[in-house]
């Protein structure tokens, strides 16, 4: 049975997940904007026992495909160290933004980079890799490119968080987005169920609830049963218990 939540706000995601009617929770192990390895947290007996299916985001800094030595190989120690933190926790998986190559870098190094990670070392956590917004410089952005990736990466065990605020700003059709990156990927691991402030097409990655973004939410769970996995909504706070109850009732539908 496919899980539905939310990623948590605030210091305690087994009291956030209560409050929105989550049954899975994502989470940061360290600070989202920064470099520091994740510490052991405090309530690390409360989230195992919780009974919440769990998966863990990487900072936002992470860039796996960066051509530039003092941001890859950082990133890669980054994966390292939050995989590891992460099976303490028993997460299902550390996602991880596909990053991207520098202004005028050829985007096949990044993806050649990606197979190093890979190469180089085993995680006792799946890696799932998030589709981005905006950039042509992005690994991850449109299906052609994820193609590529996959092409590298996919003999290793990775898999992949689709993100459909990501998509729609991407100017992928969510309609069919499913059926086309399982033809790539073979699978997938995760939805990233979230609505968008702006049009389709518009390489902007801003979150918006169901009831206030433009993607129409009956598609947002379209995706969601057609990709028949986990899913959470990365939506403000104040409307997450809305867009949970949204998409259970349509997936029941």
């Amino acid at each position: 049975m496919a899980l539905i939540g939310a990623h948590a706000h605030g210091e305690d995601p087994v009291a956030a997940a209560a409050e929105v009617g989550a049954d899975c929770v994502q989470i940061f192990l360290a600070d989202p904007q920064g470099w520091k390895k994740p510490v052991p947290r405090p309530d690390a007996d409360a989230l195992t026992a919780s009974g919440l299916g769990i998966y863990a985001h990487a900072p936002y800094l992470v860039n796996v495909a960066s051509t530039n030595n003092r941001i890859r190989i950082p990133s890669r120690n980054m994966v390292a160290q939050h995989t590891a933190a992460a099976a303490a926790l028993g997460v299902r998986g550390l996602v991880v933004h596909g990053g991207h190559v520098g202004d005028g870098d050829d985007v096949a190094v990044g993806v050649e980079n990606w197979r190093k990670l890979f190469e180089r070392a085993q995680f006792p956590v799946r890696v799932l890799v998030e589709n981005t917004a905006g950039g042509e410089n992005a690994c991850a952005r449109t299906l052609d490119r994820i193609a590529m990736l996959w092409d590298a990466i996919g003999q290793y065990d990775v898999g992949i968080c689709l993100d459909t605020c990501h998509a729609w700003a991407a100017g992928e059709d969510l309609e069919t987005i499913v059926e086309r990156l399982v033809a790539i990927t073979g699978r997938i691991d995760l939805v990233h169920a979230n609505s968008s402030r702006d049009e389709a097409g518009s390489s902007r990655d801003r979150h918006a609830s169901f009831a206030k973004g433009t993607i129409p939410p009956e598609l947002i769970a379209h995706v969601v049963r057609e990709a028949g996995c986990d899913a959470l909504v990365e939506t403000p706070a104040e409307r997450q218990h809305e867009d949970i109850a949204f998409l259970r009732a349509a997936l029941a539908g």
